[in-house]
């Protein structure tokens, strides 16, 4: 198989994981290729498809792709919800801010390193704001953040406790205080 043709086989997200292995494994020292795999994991646990379980494979190329010199390959391992908790924890400590900033938004991160990441730079605290799995102590704390769109994400969320989105139903961004009272609403509708 040549570069070109595995490229176009691992833009195929349907394309068989014993595949993609393979073609990792036949081209380990292409960054292109490499990259084109973690892409390619990706896309198979995009936002559309959260439901979709971890394969073995998978799972074994996400520690490999973790350990790769490319910064795109650690992106996108750090935002795969399947990535493995003892990676995303590697991850967090990343030279990269983005790839710590995907490590924040993963809700598979432990709350102890999203706790961590929280005295990280704002990049990084950014991507704590949306994600489910962060502690309700430092969403009640991002929801004064000076940043409108910090506090839009903490509105939304669905772990912002509801005394937190109480209060930010007042915020002086029109917005933000109408994605808290729809957060409530909705909370309030499935209890």
């Amino acid at each position: 198989m040549t570069k070109e043709e595995a490229i176009a086989r691992l833009e195929d997200k349907n394309t068989p994981l014993e595949e993609v292995e393979t073609i990792f494994e036949s081209f380990s020292d292409d960054m292109q290729v490499v990259g084109q795999v973690a892409m390619n994991l990706s896309l198979r646990t995009s936002i559309y498809e959260p439901e979709k379980s971890a394969h073995p494979i998978m799972t074994e190329l996400l520690v490999r792709l973790s350990a790769v010199e490319d910064m795109g390959s650690r992106w996108a391992v750090a935002k795969n919800p399947h990535t493995p908790v003892e990676i995303l924890t590697d991850l967090a400590k990343d030279e990269i801010n983005l790839v710590r900033a995907l490590v924040a938004t993963n809700p598979n991160t432990p709350p102890s390193v999203l706790q961590n990441l929280f005295g990280d730079e704002k990049i990084v605290r950014d991507g704590l704001s949306g994600n489910p799995a962060t502690p309700a102590k430092l969403l009640k704390i991002l929801a004064d953040d000076s940043d409108k769109m910090v506090r839009m994400r903490v509105a939304e969320n669905p772990s912002t406790p509801e005394e937190t989105l109480e209060k930010m139903t007042n915020d002086t961004d029109t917005n933000v205080a109408k994605a808290a009272e729809v957060n409530l609403a909705k909370r309030r509708e499935s209890a």
